[in-house]
């Protein structure tokens, strides 16, 4: 398969497990806002990221936002699909640029740590301006929400699926690099 070929269809897969990750996964982490879900659709895009680099990420990111608001939560509306598209771009900008300045387990480590950092940081102005202008939310209900919500929901989030990531990707490097497959062929 031509080099192309591949990455697209690659691209194309983790978008598609992005989405089914985010349509059957998905719960509120605090009852009293049950508005906001832990979902794993970050996995597969930080995997892409890791795999082919920074830029991939952030399309895999875009097109990941646009799908989910057109075909899994269109209640969150375009809003929810650009905070999610700047929340996770932040993410794998700063993953996926130290991972490859730093290509080792030490490196994803500090990558996934920074870009999880960066992903919870970013949350804050975006629910300041986004949910108060677009949303109609009171700001003082905002900032009230901030330190005991809105913060720890996403640096849960993003630790969590950072861990995910950290354990999971060398596997699905390996699966989407038919390696295993590979090897199988030249012992033969």
């Amino acid at each position: 398969m031509k080099k192309e070929t591949r990455w697209l269809v690659h691209m194309g897969m983790l978008t598609g497990l992005s989405l089914l990750l985010v349509y059957f996964i998905h719960f509120p982490i605090f009852p009293s806002a049950s508005f906001l879900e832990y979902d794993m659709a970050d996995v597969p895009i930080l995997i892409g990221t890791f795999l082919y680099g920074p830029l991939c990420g952030l399309l895999l990111t875009g097109a990941v936002s646009v799908l989910q608001w057109l075909l899994i939560s269109p209640q969150s509306g375009f809003i929810g699909c650009l905070m999610h598209f700047i929340a996770t771009g932040s993410f794998v900008l700063a993953a996926g640029y130290i991972y490859k300045a730093l290509h080792t387990r030490k490196g994803a480590f500090l990558g996934l740590f920074a870009g999880a950092l960066s992903m919870v940081l970013m949350m804050i102005p975006l629910n300041l301006v986004f949910t108060v202008h677009f949303m109609g939310v009171p700001r003082q209900a905002v900032v009230n929400m901030l330190l005991p919500i809105i913060i720890p929901f996403n640096a849960i989030k993003a630790g969590v699926n950072g861990i995910i990531t950290l354990i999971m990707y060398k596997t699905m490097a390996r699966v989407l690099r038919l390696e295993h497959f590979e090897r199988t062929l030249v012992k033969e």
